[in-house]
């Protein structure tokens, strides 16, 4: 009895001395992991004279907007640091150099404090201009610095007013700066002109454009929007392709973003090793108004000029982004091929080639270009370089070949069966 009493009383201050020293160690291992940089989002909010309209839900466009925002508020995640900006709010005069910088930051984007958020938007009441492109730099500059995700979204009810600086030019200017920030846009009105301006903002910038004409469906698409900000994603890495191969920049795998002008060509580089399988692809978004009728080619080629393989796409206008890819599995080094089986085996440089034969109306602008978006994965190669994986279907080609011969077999054997009753139906 005594001997169970000290092994039970061991035992317990054994658990004991565990839990405290797991105690102790959770947190110091949860203090060494880096901590993820919070998403940032700025909600743009139109405040020029239009929002009194009095056509959603039986009340002006202004007070359906403040509705929305109050909801929208309540369900931000705790992850996102939020800021809310205005276009149109302050100046109610005819100056139209005046107006054309009403623009101002109304909550700092930050961790969010929702009453204080709330009482700013309570505030506003519809006043000026449409200052859409200012407004949109503006944002852009609030979200500056770090390595978060950032997102822009515009909610607003009219044209930009503040002409000649095009919204849309100035949603691809952001893009080119390759701060991977996303606009996504809201209108209030569903009017063509309208559409077709929110509509290239959000396309600049791979962003989403979205009509709303009631106030439920404003607070459900700007709450899903803020909540995909929260939602963790694969952030590309800039890069800027070369106009040859020998000055490309060395790529490993990943998500790349370029830019390309209109009929360029641009390099890369990628090393692969015996053994391994290079496979890469390539998006390319018609971001502003082109020809009918084009294409993107991507190939791989040897340093000294050679083509290894090539995946082309053609399109005739009726997508906004045209995709092409290739692989090319690079076979196993034989024992013989190396003097000293210590030395590891060379990596092959292939060279990848985008071209496109995109063109446009004289009057659209070919700078910056069109946003692209490179996809590059090197993976183990199959274990024959000529696998039928090269041509797309895996190793499935061996399937497919006997769903032919079944097919053939039952097609044969059905015909005979139907001669046979046909024959005896006239016999009889």
């Amino acid at each position: 009895m005594i001997i169970r009493r000290r092994l039970t009383v061991g035992v317990g201050i054994l658990l004991a001395t565990l839990t405290a020293g797991l105690g102790t160690a959770l947190p110091a291992a949860a203090d060494e992991a880096p901590a993820k940089a919070s998403p940032k989002v700025e909600l743009v909010l139109d405040v020029s004279g239009s929002m009194r309209t009095r056509d959603i839900d039986g009340q002006s466009r202004m007070t359906a907007a403040k509705q929305a925002f109050n909801e929208v508020l309540d369900a931000v995640p705790e992850q996102v640091q939020l800021g809310i900006r205005t276009l149109g709010a302050d100046y109610p005069g005819d100056d139209r150099k005046v107006g054309c910088k009403d623009t101002k930051q109304l909550y700092p984007v930050g961790p969010l404090d929702r009453t204080e958020a709330k009482t700013a938007v309570a505030t506003l009441a519809p006043t000026g201009w449409t200052p859409i492109g200012p407004a949109l730099l503006g944002a852009a500059d609030d979200l500056e610095g770090g390595d978060s995700t950032r997102r822009i979204v515009l909610i607003s009810d009219g044209e930009d007013t503040c002409g000649p600086l095009d919204p849309c030019e100035v949603a691809r200017d952001i893009a080119a700066r390759g701060i991977h920030l996303v606009i996504d846009t809201l209108g209030l009105v569903p009017n063509a002109k309208i559409r077709q301006q929110l509509t290239c903002i959000a396309e600049a910038t791979g962003g989403t454009y979205t009509a709303v004409q009631h106030t439920d469906e404003l607070s459900d698409r700007v709450t899903q929007l803020v909540d995909r900000a929260a939602e963790p994603v694969v952030t590309p890495v800039a890069t800027e392709g070369a106009a040859s191969c020998s000055a490309a920049p060395q790529l490993k795998a990943g998500l790349y973003t370029d830019r390309e002008k209109l009929g360029e060509h641009r390099w890369y580089r990628v090393d692969v090793l015996p053994g391994q399988e290079l496979r890469a692809s390539v998006s390319v978004s018609a971001d502003r108004a082109v020809n009918n009728d084009y294409g993107v080619l991507l190939r791989a080629v040897t340093v000294h000029g050679r083509e290894i393989v090539r995946g082309s796409e053609s399109g005739t206008g009726r997508t906004d982004a045209i995709s092409s890819g290739l692989r090319y599995p690079k076979p196993e080094q034989d024992d013989t091929d190396s003097t000293d089986s210590e030395d590891k085996p060379a990596a092959e440089t292939v060279c990848l080639q985008l071209s496109n034969s995109f063109s446009a109306p004289a009057s659209v602008k070919t700078s910056p270009g069109m946003p692209v978006e490179l996809t590059v994965d090197v993976v183990d190669a199959p274990d024959d370089a000529a696998d039928a994986a090269a041509f797309g279907l895996g190793r499935g080609w061996w399937l497919l070949g006997v769903l032919v011969l079944t097919g053939l077999i039952a097609g044969l054997l059905v015909g005979w069966i139907s001669r046979w009753r046909i024959a005896v139906w006239r016999t009889n």
